[in-house]
């Protein structure tokens, strides 16, 4: 191995910080926030991200030959948060127990959402619990957010998934109301 070597990505990796990038803006949405009544506070904007990379790796898991990939969104997932706490001054020691409560906080929110879509689940309670954390939606704000991950989910069915492992993020810009 090379001394350069160290510092090049592979095409993947380079894929893989691109799909997140575009999860993270869809995750912005101002409607989610004020039509829905997501809390606008980092752990609302976590819910949103965590929802939209579920999607993603939800339609990975679907097709043969991505778990490499698939694992290398999640890792930069976490890289991403783990240096957006530390510039918001957490302490070295404390950051890392607080991304790994959120890394099983996501692996719960992978179960809720996928016992939700499947209808083991009430996906509505699964969205108020965790989506919405203390906040208390109106139930016209619980059907909008349960209706947008269900077209969302299937919209990402229909998608190739080389799409996503170009780094692309083939859903549509919608109004998520």
């Amino acid at each position: 191995m090379t001394i350069g070597s160290l510092f090049r990505r592979k095409p993947s990796r380079n894929a893989a910080h691109a799909l997140y990038g575009k999860i993270v803006h869809s995750a912005r949405a101002e409607s989610f926030f004020s039509g829905w009544g997501v809390p606008d506070t980092l752990d609302g904007r976590f819910e949103m991200i965590v929802l939209h990379a579920y999607l993603a790796l939800r339609r990975l898991k679907s097709a043969p030959a991505t778990a490499e990939f698939s694992q290398e969104l999640f890792d930069v997932m976490f890289a991403d948060l783990d240096r957006n706490l530390r510039e918001m001054g957490a302490s070295d020691l404390g950051v890392g127990r607080q991304v790994r409560a959120m890394a099983q906080s996501f692996y719960g929110r992978i179960r809720a959402y996928d016992r939700g879509l499947s209808g083991e689940e009430n996906l509505e309670q699964a969205l108020e619990r965790n989506l919405f954390g203390t906040a208390k939606p109106a139930p016209a704000q619980l059907a909008a957010a349960a209706s947008y991950l269900r077209r969302q989910e299937a919209a990402l069915a229909r998608a190739p998934v080389d799409a996503l492992l170009r780094g692309e993020w083939p859903l549509a810009a919608e109004n998520p109301s």
